[in-house]
């Protein structure tokens, strides 16, 4: 019996994680509709179809970005979410900060704690990076507790660090690097 590839650069029990599509703007794009009380006040991922267009290009085309969707292998590949790599630093720093999101229909069901395991595993395997870091709004508890589940440790606090809802917002700044990681978990 022939072997069928997968279509995740990497996946778990439950998730996958693929890189972002220009195809994928509909569901996305849908799900981002749907999800809006819940990402509000502290996330806001594009809800219409040029937005979607201009914001996966970035993801696509810069290469200081990389952006992975967290798709559900038992719903045949539904979108469950999203985690971006952005400001991706090479040389001796070797670092990227982490944005992400859980659909609604997704959230509170330990599908993104799956994602960012797996994304960090492979941030710092064929990815080669050293560290991931994530600036969470303190008022975020979901965040903060979803950075501490999966083992970043707080380093500090910065005031007004990013203007987001109309205001620069206060953020805590998590991190976890490559010597952090249990083996095999």
């Amino acid at each position: 019996m022939p072997h069928t590839a997968s279509p995740y650069l990497t996946e778990g029990r439950r998730v996958g994680l693929r890189h972002f599509t220009h195809a994928d703007g509909a569901e996305f794009t849908a799900r981002a509709r749907e999800s809006k009380d819940l990402h509000h006040p502290w996330l806001f991922p594009p809800h219409t179809a040029p937005a979607y267009a201009a914001y996966a290009k970035r993801l696509i085309e810069d290469p200081a970005k990389a952006g992975f969707l967290v798709c559900e292998k038992d719903a045949d590949g539904a979108l469950a979410g999203f985690v971006n790599i952005n400001n991706i630093v090479e040389g001796g720093f070797l670092c990227g900060a982490l944005g992400y999101g859980a659909f609604a229909h997704a959230a509170g069901r330990g599908l993104m704690r799956e994602a960012l395991d797996l994304l960090a595993r492979y941030a710092f395997g064929p990815m080669r990076l050293h560290r991931l870091e994530i600036n969470v709004q303190p008022g975020n508890a979901a965040s903060v507790a979803l950075a501490r589940a999966c083992g970043f440790r707080k380093e500090g606090f910065s005031p007004k660090m990013l203007y987001i809802d109309g205001a620069w917002r206060d953020h805590e700044r998590w991190a976890l690097t490559s010597e952090m990681l249990t083996p095999g978990a």
